[in-house]
C-alpha cells in the first residue's frame, strides 16, 4: 500500500525522496492519530462502562482496584500497542526509524506496566486491610518491599533496552556494586528483615498501644512500612521510628491488657507511722455500724475473746492481750469495699498488701484489675476508688504521709505567736 501511494506520487512528477518523505510522514501521522482515537475509545466508552458493571457487583476487590486506578493505568497501554503494531507497515522500508520507535515505546509500555503493578499491590493492600486477620500483619512492609523489587527490575529493563544489553549481562555486574546497593538500601533491607521477625513472633501490628521510651513514642500504631513505624502519641503528634529498632530495642506493647478486657490498677498510699496504734473501743464501736466491716468485727472480736480468755490477759496491759488495730481495719476495710466495687475482676489477682516501711511511712498497697481498658473509663474509675479511700482514711484515726510544706511551718510559726 506505501509503495502503491508513493509510486503514484512520483507519476505526478514529485521526487523519489520527497514522495518517500510524503508517503511515510502521512502514514505514521495516521498511525498517531489511530493511537490517539484507540485511548479516546478506552477512556471515553470502555473505562465508564467497566466502571458501571463494578458498580452493580457485591464483590469488594473490583472496587478497590477501581479506587487504585489500575483499569486507567492499564487504558494507557492500548494507544502505545496500536502503535507498536503499525508503524512497521507506517514507514516500511525505514528500519533505523522503526527500531527507534518501537524501543521507545517498549520503555514507555514498561514504564506503564510498572505503574500498574503498583496500583494493584496497593489495591490488593486495601482488600487485605478490610479483614480483620490483616491486623497482626504488617503487610505495608511486605507489599512496599515487592514495589522495590517491581521497580528495580523494571529499571533494569530499561537500561538494557537504552544500552542495547541484555538484562542478564546488567544482572550479571550486579554483583560488582553489591556492597553500594547494601548501603543505598540498607534501611530497605533491615526494614524487610524486621517485618518478617515482627510477623512471625507477633510483636507488633496496626492499631496496638505501644510504649518506646528511648524514642518518646506512647500511643497507637499507625503503620508499620517497610522502612518506618509511624506511632501516634496520646497528644496526637507522630513519632516516626526505624522499623527494625522494634527488634533491637525494648518496647512495650499493650495489646495483651486490651485482648483481656481488663486493666491493672497498682498504686500505694503512704500512712503515716505516727498514726498507727491499737484500736480503742470507742473507735471498735464505731467502726462496728460501717457495713464493710460489721462481719469482720464480729468474728475478730470472738477470736480475740477466745484468745486472750485463754492466756488470761489482764484489759489493763494491751501489750500482753491480742487487740485490734486501726491499719488492720483499715486493710480490711479495703478488702471488703474492693470486694463489693462492681468494676473490679475478681478473675484475676487481687491483693491489699502491706509494702516495707519507708521514710515516707507504711505503704497499703491495691493491687487490682478493672474490667475496663477505655483510657479515660479506667482512668475514672481508679480517680473514684482513690477518693473514696481517702476520704475514709481519718475515720480509722490514721494519717496520710506528706513531707512537710512552707504553709505547715508557717501554721506552726503562727500557733507559737
Amino acid at each position: 500500500m506505501i509503495e502503491l501511494v508513493q509510486n503514484f506520487l512520483m507519476n505526478r512528477g514529485i521526487a523519489a525522496d520527497t514522495a518517500s518523505i510524503i508517503t511515510r510522514g502521512t502514514a505514521f501521522s495516521l498511525v498517531i492519530l489511530l493511537g490517539i482515537a484507540t485511548n479516546f475509545l478506552a477512556k471515553r466508552f470502555v473505562l465508564p462502562n467497566l466502571f458501571n458493571l463494578i458498580s452493580y457487583t457485591k464483590t469488594k476487590w473490583d472496587d478497590t482496584f477501581h479506587n487504585r486506578k489500575v483499569f486507567k493505568n492499564l487504558s494507557h497501554l492500548a494507544p502505545a500497542i496500536v502503535i507498536y503494531s503499525l508503524v512497521p507497515f507506517a514507514l516500511h522500508g525505514a528500519d533505523s526509524w522503526i527500531y527507534f520507535i518501537k524501543q521507545t515505546l517498549v520503555i514507555y509500555m514498561i514504564g506503564i506496566g510498572i505503574l500498574v503493578l503498583d496500583s494493584i499491590l496497593n489495591a490488593i493492600l486495601d482488600a487485605f486491610r478490610t479483614m480483620e486477620e490483616s491486623r497482626d500483619v504488617p503487610l505495608t512492609s511486605i507489599f512496599q518491599f515487592t514495589k522495590l523489587i517491581v521497580y528495580l527490575v523494571g529499571g533494569i529493563f530499561i537500561i538494557s533496552i537504552i544500552l542495547s544489553k541484555t538484562p542478564v549481562y546488567l544482572l550479571s555486574g550486579l554483583g560488582a556494586i553489591t556492597a553500594i546497593l547494601m548501603l543505598v538500601f540498607k534501611d530497605a533491607i533491615l526494614g524487610f528483615v524486621a517485618g518478617i521477625q515482627l510477623t512471625a513472633n507477633k510483636m507488633v501490628a496496626r492499631g496496638d498501644w505501644v510504649e518506646i521510651p528511648k524514642y518518646g513514642a506512647n500511643g497507637n500504631v499507625l503503620e508499620v512500612t517497610l522502612t518506618t513505624v509511624k506511632v501516634q502519641n496520646w497528644d496526637k503528634t507522630i513519632t516516626t521510628l526505624p522499623t527494625y529498632a522494634l527488634i533491637n530495642e525494648s518496647f512495650k506493647n499493650w495489646r495483651g491488657m486490651k485482648e483481656s478486657g481488663v486493666r491493672r490498677m497498682k498504686r500505694a498510699i503512704n500512712i503515716d507511722l505516727n498514726s498507727i496504734g491499737f484500736c480503742s473501743d470507742a473507735l471498735t464501736e464505731k467502726l462496728m455500724n460501717v457495713q464493710y466491716l460489721t462481719n469482720y468485727l464480729r468474728s475478730k472480736r470472738i477470736a480475740i475473746d477466745e484468745h486472750n480468755s485463754s492466756i488470761d490477759c489482764l484489759d489493763t496491759n494491751p501489750i500482753n492481750c491480742r487487740r485490734l488495730t486501726n491499719i488492720g481495719t483499715f486493710r480490711a476495710y479495703l478488702d471488703s469495699y474492693m470486694a463489693n466495687y462492681p468494676m473490679i475482676n475478681h478473675g484475676m489477682t487481687f491483693l491489699i498488701r502491706q509494702l516495707d516501711p519507708t521514710e515516707y511511712g507504711l505503704p497499703i498497697e491495691i493491687y487490682i484489675f478493672i474490667s475496663d481498658t477505655d483510657f479515660a473509663k479506667y482512668e475514672e474509675i481508679q480517680s473514684d476508688i482513690f477518693d473514696h479511700v481517702l476520704s475514709i482514711i481519718p475515720e480509722f484515726e490514721l494519717r496520710i504521709f506528706q513531707s512537710p510544706s512552707g504553709g505547715d511551718f508557717n501554721i506552726g510559726q503562727r500557733r507559737v505567736h
